[in-house]
């Protein structure tokens, strides 16, 4: 009984999982059609425009903007961009204040980001001309 007793009490104390991940067909839900502006440490850091069929356009609001697609892969959501073959994997889930990522789902990594839709437009300025 006693043993029941401490198990029920640690179970009780221990900390609240986060949420889970989100699927693929959840940050497509979730994200299709929105520009999500997204913050570092609580300042501004870029925004993406989500498109039809997993393309996103990407920018660290300096006007310039990246397309490229996403994709599912080990459970976490991977971008690969026009100048960037690369992937890059994120972890997602959905917090108090809309998205948080985690850079390759490392938990030694910070939760960097988070994402917000703020209804406003993303700036493209298109390619650069002249010297």
């Amino acid at each position: 009984m006693i043993r029941q007793t401490l198990l029920a009490f640690v179970l009780l104390a221990a900390p609240a999982t986060a949420e889970p991940s989100m699927s693929a067909e959840d940050f497509d839900a979730y994200t299709r059609g929105k520009t999500l502006f997204f913050s570092q440490n609580g300042a501004p850091y870029g925004a993406e425009v989500y498109l039809e069929n997993r393309r996103v356009r990407w920018s660290f609001l300096d006007g310039e903007c990246k397309d490229g697609h996403w994709y599912e892969e080990a459970g976490m959501i991977c971008f690969v961009y026009e100048d960037t073959p690369e992937p890059q994997c994120w972890n997602f889930r959905e917090g108090a204040a809309g998205l948080v990522a985690r850079f390759e789902d490392d938990p030694a990594q910070q939760e960097l980001y988070e994402a917000q839709d703020l209804d406003e437009e993303m700036l493209c300025l298109g390619p650069k001309v002249g010297v």
